[in-house]
């Protein structure tokens, strides 16, 4: 049976998703949002 205790304890994120987090921070992406709104000034 497993113990989730001690599971937890060696649980170490993945050194990917970390580095996927930095690169999405990091850059100013577009978003939905951002595009709506283009869209909205292109149309007035």
């Amino acid at each position: 049976m497993l113990n989730f205790e001690e599971e937890l304890k060696k649980f170490q994120p993945s050194l990917e998703v970390e580095d996927i987090e930095d690169a999405v921070y990091q850059e100013d992406l577009t978003d939905m949002t951002d595009i709506l709104r283009e869209m909205i000034e292109q149309t007035k």
